[in-house]
């Protein structure tokens, strides 16, 4: 049984201020779990689940630091309107070191804040072979507990790291490809084989200081009345351009 203070303990990691004092996060679900303690056990602190959790993932069963919970007791705990029998603590991810992008293709985030874009964005990134992403400092956490429900556990295989843009494009030697409004059509471009691919924010697009450093600024072609594309929809555009 939970106690009163393990209770708000964990409900106390749904703050931000709270996450970053202890260096650790939520992550709910039962697959994300799984994959979290098959592929990075070390990081996991510990795992409150459900005994139908461990009947699905018998393989998990033996973790140590485990909490059988009954259905009650996970809500309790739960960020989730609707608990998913699987709930984990996890430390933060290694920060990789990063400053001269040398080769590779690079996804870079401009106060894109809104927690499901975020989350979306990351397992897009997944999804497309992007093994890293700079974020500005106003980008959503990604260690909101949203963020990390909508990476649907691709969180833990693409390094991102934040930098302030301006200074870290200013050092930047590859191409820096912008999605912008006005630019060249995305479908005329060849994206070369190593490049930095700047999304913006929908309601502002490209910070104004960011706008100096792109080196080519493409757009992607409107047919109807809409003043613009939900930021983590134009990045799934521009990632499959970008593969083709």
């Amino acid at each position: 049984m939970l106690s009163k203070n393990e209770v708000k303990y964990i409900q106390s990691l749904g703050h931000k201020k709270r996450r970053q004092e202890e260096r650790l996060f939520i992550a709910e679900g039962s697959k994300m779990v799984a994959e979290f303690i098959k592929e990075k056990p070390e990081l996991v602190s510990r795992l409150y689940a459900t005994e139908e959790f461990f009947q699905q993932y018998p393989e998990v069963a033996d973790f140590s630091a485990r909490t059988v919970v009954t259905a009650e007791e996970l809500q309790r705990i739960s960020q989730l309107q609707t608990a998913n029998e699987a709930l984990a603590i996890v430390h933060y991810l290694p920060i990789k070191h990063l400053d001269l992008i040398k080769g590779g293709q690079v996804l870079v985030l401009d106060a894109i804040r809104d927690p499901g874009n975020m989350g979306t964005i990351i397992r897009l990134a997944d999804w497309f072979g992007i093994g890293t992403i700079v974020c500005s400092p106003d980008c959503a956490d990604i260690y909101n507990p949203k963020v990390v429900q909508a990476t649907m556990g691709s969180i833990m295989r693409v390094d991102i790291v934040e930098k302030e843009l301006p200074e870290f494009l200013q050092m930047q030697t590859l191409p820096v490809i912008g999605a912008v409004l006005g630019g060249d059509e995305l479908s005329s471009f060849t994206f070369p084989d190593d490049a930095l691919v700047v999304i913006g924010s929908e309601a502002n697009g490209i910070a104004k200081a960011v706008y100096p450093f792109l080196t080519h600024k493409l757009t992607i072609p409107r047919f109807g009345e809409a003043e613009s594309l939900n930021a983590a929809i134009a990045t799934g555009i521009f990632l499959w351009e970008m593969k083709r």
